[in-house]
């Protein structure tokens, strides 16, 4: 989730985005906090949506049903992607500073011309 530098943001939220949030997170295989980091919100306020509803405060009227299946495999595709991307970021970091490694190593270890007493012209 992004992280907000700065005064604090207060947004309003409609009964139908509510009610389509709390059903996206009651889908089989899907976690709260997938659905929250995807609708940009903090899990907490998502679960407190979800009590809302149970409790019959947040009333769903307007939104139609959303197709589980479709939604629920594409919620998993992109934790997945998610997950290879933090990856090749950690091996992409390892990768650079093996390369700074060995780049410094090889600096050190190659004897300068000052030091072998050659002319450098």
């Amino acid at each position: 989730m992004a992280k907000i530098n700065g005064p604090k943001k207060i947004r309003s939220y409609g009964q139908q985005f509510k009610a389509t949030a709390v059903k996206l997170s009651h889908l089989s295989g899907v976690q709260v906090q997938d659905v929250a980091e995807s609708l940009d919100i903090h899990p907490f306020m998502l679960s407190r949506w979800r009590k809302e509803y149970r409790e019959g405060l947040i009333v769903d009227n307007d939104t139609p049903d959303i197709e589980t299946p479709a939604i629920a495999s594409e919620l998993q595709r992109l934790r997945q992607l998610e997950k290879e991307h933090a990856r090749l970021k950690e091996e992409h970091e390892l990768l650079k500073k093996a390369i700074r490694f060995c780049s410094e190593r090889k600096q050190k270890s190659t004897p300068s011309s000052s030091r072998t007493g050659k002319d450098t012209k």
